[in-house]
């Protein structure tokens, strides 16, 4: 695995939907057109996540297709919309079996085969927090799972409800987290019961059997704390003995973990390899730039293992979140810095509408070009090798003159190769024109001139290397104007 690698999430479903109208036959994964893993290969993806390839709960496709806020989204998205349209949740799980539209285990094999091929690595979902109503252990197995009374259901009918169990009818926990009414489509898992953990880690054993990594729910929620803030019942850790037990089976299985409430350290010392970093995300859209520049200041060790995004199938499309130029200025800073890189499928092309994971199909959307034409130059400037796996720092931006409040708007970093290359990147997050000087971090600039072409606007400027090395760099840059300087020596003095 590259030291900072490129992942790209497609929603399993919908794309093979896609693929099957253009091909005018059904495809599953184990039909997908070599030309589609070329593609995306060709972008510099070290990972596929395949979003919802796992068996659908049938009580939560009904519930799918009645819920009334749920029929308002889908109106919405997709009008005209029908019932086929609609096979449930993927994170209401029957059974951790490839559903029949994916092709069953020999449509998840050769997806598998042919990303190895490319030399990429294949992610699947993991949902430790809940299943849905008919997973075969309501019925086997009911002590797994959080049980309440006829009292906690007349007090909190929106967290509880009663089923037909193992031995009779019983009252069941929805699943859900402490801050919000429970999800009516799922029952949640008891992790104070040492028989469920020990049942959770040997289907996520299973599961690496079958991928390269996972990506694990709202993976918060079965920590000792969490879990008894929800329920008043403390388990034990869950995620050390999990990843441990899942390395034995692949050493180098990869675990990233969608946590929030400050919690990514948390994760990142009980396993995990990425957490998502949903703080930077929050602070690009308030658009306010210090806090974005201060998130940096964070150890490397920490940083190195965030998942950076500008949208996933959990928020709304970038490109109706972040107005033109300070879309491409928030990816600049997202991307350029250090840890995971985390694409979702539209992103490139500029989409604007999230598809529900309800959908097995989203509307069809004209192809923005002049972002797809962004983020063409954006992925090739992400596959310089000191970007991919060089070392990374945060640069100090100075005043250019007294009073110039404006060096404040920019966040720069450095990027070094071990091979010496050495990439500069500057953002001016700000609606107004701004100057500062960029304090370089390199120690060999004086004495040669050097070249410093931006590979996001294709400007070059040609600067002698000894005032770059006293006063640094200087930046006058435009409302949200973000550059990817690579800095080349052109000649040296005698």
């Amino acid at each position: 695995m590259r030291q900072h690698p490129h992942l790209y999430e497609i929603s399993a479903w919908p794309w093979l939907e896609r693929l099957s109208r253009r091909e005018s036959r059904a495809i599953t994964l184990a039909d997908v057109p070599g030309a589609e893993w070329d593609a995306i290969a060709s972008q510099g993806m070290d990972i596929v996540y395949l979003m919802g390839v796992w068996q659908r709960s049938a009580v939560g496709r009904l519930m799918a297709r009645t819920d009334p806020s749920l029929i308002s989204e889908y109106d919405r998205v997709l009008p005209g919309w029908g019932m086929e349209d609609v096979p449930g949740s993927p994170y209401c799980i029957q059974a951790y079996e490839p559903d029949e539209r994916m092709g069953g285990w020999r449509g998840l094999d050769t997806a598998r085969a042919e990303l190895a091929r490319r030399g990429m690595a294949l992610v699947l979902d993991f949902v430790p927090n809940h299943t849905g109503f008919d997973h075969e252990w309501v019925r086997t197995h009911p002590e797994y799972y959080v049980q309440g009374t006829d009292d906690d259901l007349a007090r909190a009918p929106q967290n509880y409800t009663r089923l037909q169990g193992g031995l009779g009818a019983r009252v069941f926990a929805y699943g859900r987290d402490p801050y919000f009414a429970g999800w009516p489509d799922t029952l949640q898992l008891n992790y104070a019961n040492p028989a469920t953990e020990e049942a959770m880690i040997a289907t996520l054993v299973k599961i690496a059997g079958q991928c390269d990594g996972v990506r694990c729910d709202m993976a918060m929620l079965v920590l000792p704390d969490v879990f008894e803030r929800t329920w008043g019942l403390r388990p034990e850790p869950f995620w050390p003995r999990a990843t441990t037990r899942a390395r034995a089976q692949a050493s180098s299985f990869c675990f990233m973990a969608e946590v929030y409430w400050d919690l990514e350290w948390t994760l990142q010392q009980q396993g995990f390899d990425y957490t998502y970093d949903k703080r930077l995300y929050d602070r690009l859209r308030e658009g306010h730039v210090r806090p974005i520049r201060e998130h940096f200041h964070a150890d490397h060790d920490y940083q190195n293992k965030m998942a950076r995004f500008l949208e996933n199938h959990d928020e709304p499309r970038a490109a109706a979140t972040f107005p033109p130029g300070t879309h491409e200025a928030a990816a600049v800073i997202t991307f350029l810095s250090p840890g995971l890189r985390f694409f979702h499928q539209g992103q490139f092309e500029g989409c604007r509408k999230r598809i529900s994971p309800h959908l097995v199909r989203g509307p069809i959307e004209p192809v923005d070009q002049r972002l797809q034409q962004f983020y063409d130059r954006l992925l090739t400037a992400l596959k310089l090798p000191a970007v991919r796996d060089g070392g990374w720092q945060l640069l100090e931006c100075r005043p250019a003159w007294e009073d110039n409040w404006t060096s404040d708007c920019f966040v720069a970093y450095a990027w070094q190769g071990t091979d010496g290359t050495r990439v500069v990147v500057t953002v001016n997050y700000a609606p107004n024109q701004s100057q500062c000087y960029v304090a370089l971090p390199f120690g060999d600039l004086a004495g040669s001139e050097w070249r410093l072409a931006d590979q996001i606007e294709g400007a070059v400027y040609d600067r002698d290397g000894g005032d770059l090395q006293g006063r640094g760099l200087y930046v006058d840059a435009t409302p949200w104007q973000a550059s990817v300087f690579t800095v080349i020596r052109r000649s040296s003095g005698a």
